[in-house]
């Protein structure tokens, strides 16, 4: 089990599945990107405070991020098609990296936290993630590449009008989606963050003037099985394309299934109480 609150061993977990995809690659990549991220989480990077959401923090990003590489090294193991080169890699890993960099506060921003920026944090991260990799040398055409994959983690976004440049570029993005919903969800300690997560919806209603999604800690926590059962899992299967099934082992068992299953089990009995 893989900590994810340790950026070091999510970073070395991720090296791994890339050495195994490229043995001869830039294994020294993973160490670069996660630096890039680091510093902007911690408020190291141009005029931007550290990440203040309490639920898409940090460990969100790395939870993400493990899911996606693990994702990424069993579609290698079984031969999937289009081939991953190891460049669309790289892009999906910054990708992910960077999805939720739309939460960030510039100096400034003293008012509340990153979480009032939930209704538009995904093009404010498609816009930070294009700013970063530019200054890091990414191509205009690799730094879209990012951008649509990005736009894949919005909760309605309709994948279809994504203008993907390439089949592979597409499928990268369906993998960081999928990453996205089933990293957190399967997280230990997803039902006690619920509460974290209804504070942060409801400071996006504070800010945006806009009425909140849920009414209650308690309205989330009951409307939570059904959002996997007829949002989470019709999308992974249809929308992106059963991709969460490369998570399996060579015994057939999905251990982010099964944590997310337990959760949901946890959440119900929170849902009766």
């Amino acid at each position: 089990m893989i900590d994810t609150r340790q950026p070091a061993a999510v970073a070395a977990a991720v090296a791994k599945c890339y050495r195994n995809i490229f043995p001869a690659g830039d294994i020294g990549y993973v160490d670069r990107v996660f630096g890039w991220a680091l510093d902007c989480f911690h408020g190291r990077y141009s005029d931007y405070l550290p990440i203040d959401a309490r639920y898409h923090d940090l460990e969100h990003t790395l939870q993400g991020t493990l899911c996606m590489s693990l994702l990424l090294e069993g579609r290698h193991r079984r031969g999937a098609e289009p081939i991953l080169t190891e460049r669309m890699h790289q892009l999906g890993i910054a990708a992910i990296l960077m999805h939720d960099t739309g939460y960030l506060k510039h100096r400034f921003d003293d008012a509340g936290t990153g979480a009032k920026y939930t209704a538009t944090h995904v093009n404010r991260s498609m816009d930070f993630a294009r700013t970063l990799l530019l200054q890091k040398g990414f191509t205009a055409v690799e730094c879209q590449s990012v951008r649509n994959m990005i736009r894949c983690t919005g909760l309605n976004v309709n994948l279809a009008a994504i203008e993907f440049q390439s089949d592979l570029e597409r499928m990268t993005g369906h993998a960081l989606g999928t990453a996205d919903l089933l990293g957190q969800m399967a997280a230990p300690d997803y039902p006690e963050k619920l509460p974290v997560l209804f504070a942060e919806f409801e400071e996006s209603s504070r800010f945006s003037g806009q009425p909140g999604m849920f009414k209650s800690v308690d309205d989330l926590i009951v409307k939570t099985p059904g959002f996997w059962e007829k949002y989470v899992v019709p999308k992974a299967n249809k929308d992106f394309g059963g991709l969460y099934h490369f998570l399996e082992d060579e015994n057939g068992r999905n251990s982010y299934l099964e944590s997310i299953e337990r959760n949901i089990s946890r959440i119900m009995q929170l849902k009766a109480a």
